[in-house]
């Protein structure tokens, strides 16, 4: 493991220790993400500084009730709104948006079952879910031709305890598995179908290694998932290619809670450029004026990354709001605008955050920059999570979408 990452932390038990807390409504949900927040953004730069993986501030998150708000009611869960769902994630990001990203892949993971796990596994994993279980991801793969070229492998295997499948692979960007209760890994079939496998995270042959190194998100430990020949159950495989082979929102579940996070490392990034502008920054000489928020260009900066920021967050309200009828009624067409209207809210929040944790050194002037202050987190952690996929590329199907009618591909990345 190499010296620029904490020690090794030992992975937790199958299950959580106690059964965590159930929330019952949207309303409930917002309240303790804000009680949280507040709790995890005492401590957020010091983690960040020394790569401590957050062990207590995730186990506090998954008991709080918030990784099971979106399991289905008839299955125990409050199934809050899409609105919601971002809103929570966007208030934790803002406190820790490593701890905002950890849990968007068990997200993920409640949404496909959701759609198509079998009765079983939408009772079973909900079941663990609202107990307070916390699922990672073994995801994406590097050194292959694109994101969708998966090698990761499921053979027919026969035990003496029934048919199953031999699990083979390498993956990286496994953000949350190294904490996590149960490791989903994304794998192809020998029909060559997508399917996602779960594993225990103390299965045989599964090793998580924490040697994500990035400059950004590093407390996410989003490193190595290694898979030999690791033996499952005919009953922990999904299905994930029926997710897109027709209309659904699993795409756009996927890219708003994305774009929540970003939401959120914008909005605590504008607050500390408001509160150190306010405290700190000197005018500059030819203003006139005694201090740095009288500066009438420093006014007009700050009055464009609020303005920048309050549309940040009302096109992700709008995108859950989209959303949410795609969920209540999954049309082609409901479900190409809500992936429109995600992608609309996923290309400003990548640009809103790189241009408002920028603007922050700008305004701050050089004092800004002091390594006791830690504000270049917040510029990593937004250049490093919007890496996840091209906003470029939601330009091109928004355009594509109002100029020539045609709707978005279906995968988890539209």
């Amino acid at each position: 493991m190499s010296s620029v990452l904490n020690a090794p932390v030992a992975a937790p038990a199958v299950g959580p220790l106690k059964p965590a807390h159930i929330i019952r409504s949207d309303e409930e949900a917002i309240e303790v993400a804000k009680k949280l927040a507040a709790h995890f953004a005492v401590g957020a730069s010091e983690r960040d500084r020394q790569r401590r993986l957050p062990v207590d501030e995730l186990e506090l998150f998954s008991q709080s009730g918030l990784w099971g708000i979106t399991v289905p009611k008839e299955y125990g869960g409050a199934f809050v709104s899409n609105v919601t769902l971002a809103k929570v994630v966007s208030i934790i990001s803002e406190a820790d948006p490593s701890l905002g990203q950890v849990p968007q892949n068990h997200l993920y993971m409640v949404e496909a079952l959701r759609l198509d796990g079998t009765d079983w596994q939408k009772r079973t994993f909900f079941d663990l879910v609202l107990k307070g279980t916390r699922f990672g991801n073994a995801f994406s793969e590097i050194g292959t031709k694109d994101v969708n070229d998966v090698r990761t492998r499921i053979e027919r295997q026969g035990r003496a305890e029934g048919e199953g499948w031999s699990l083979n692979g390498r993956k990286f960007y496994s953000s949350g598995a190294y904490l996590a209760h149960w490791v989903p890994v994304v794998a192809k079939n020998p029909q060559d179908r997508t399917v996602i496998v779960f594993v225990e995270r103390n299965a045989p042959g599964l090793t998580v290694i924490n040697d994500w190194s990035s400059f950004g998100q590093r407390t996410t430990a989003s490193g190595t998932s290694v898979i030999e020949n690791v033996f499952v159950p005919e009953t922990h495989v999904l299905d994930h290619q029926l997710a897109f082979e027709r209309p659904t929102p699993m795409g756009p579940v996927a890219q708003i809670i994305q774009a929540a996070v970003d939401v959120g490392i914008a909005r605590a990034a504008l607050q500390d450029t408001l509160n150190f502008v306010r405290k700190q920054a000197r005018p500059w000489i030819d203003a006139h004026v005694e201090h740095g928020y009288e500066d009438p260009l420093t006014l007009h900066a700050v009055g464009d990354l609020v303005i920048r920021q309050h549309a940040n967050e009302a096109l992700l309200e709008r995108a859950g709001r989209v959303l949410d009828e795609a969920t209540a009624d999954p049309t082609e067409q409901k479900v190409a605008e809500a992936s429109i209207a995600v992608a609309e809210s996923k290309a400003f929040s990548h640009e809103t955050v790189i241009h408002v944790t920028s603007k922050l050194f700008e305004l701050g002037g050089t004092r800004s920059t002091l390594e006791e202050f830690n504000f270049d987190r917040h510029w990593r952690n937004g250049r490093t999570h919007t890496l996840h996929d091209p906003a470029r590329w939601k330009y091109h199907i928004v355009g594509n979408f109002y100029l020539n009618g045609v709707n978005p591909a279906r995968h988890p990345w539209l």
